[in-house]
């Protein structure tokens, strides 16, 4: 028996949040911008992804609070939103490198 009573709003958020992390592509784009803000063409070419599928992925990104948009010039710019952003995604590295084998056997995903 629970003692406390979850939070059903915050639970959900918490899953979309996940959820947009959890899509390879938004990944691969979320590292291309880890070191540096980057405009969609050098994103494209870091990633090896269409213009489109860039230009998708970085909507989503922007909606979910991820990733933040300046216009220079003609270019938009691309940057992580948050330095909590990049710090997650080195606990997740941290957390791989004592849970990779599970994670990888996990056929449940």
């Amino acid at each position: 028996m629970l003692s406390f009573t979850l939070d059903t709003t915050g639970l959900e958020v918490k899953a979309k949040l996940f959820r947009s992390l959890g899509d390879p592509s938004r990944l691969r784009i979320l590292e291309a911008l880890r070191d540096a803000p980057h405009n969609v063409g050098e994103i494209v070419e870091a990633t090896g992804f269409s213009q489109s599928n860039v230009s998708n992925h970085l909507r989503c990104l922007r909606d979910c609070g991820l990733v933040t948009a300046e216009r220079r010039g003609r270019y938009v710019i691309y940057r992580l939103s948050d330095d909590r952003v990049d710090e997650l995604l080195k606990l997740a590295e941290s957390l791989l490198a004592d849970v990779a084998r599970g994670v990888y056997q996990c056929t449940r995903y």
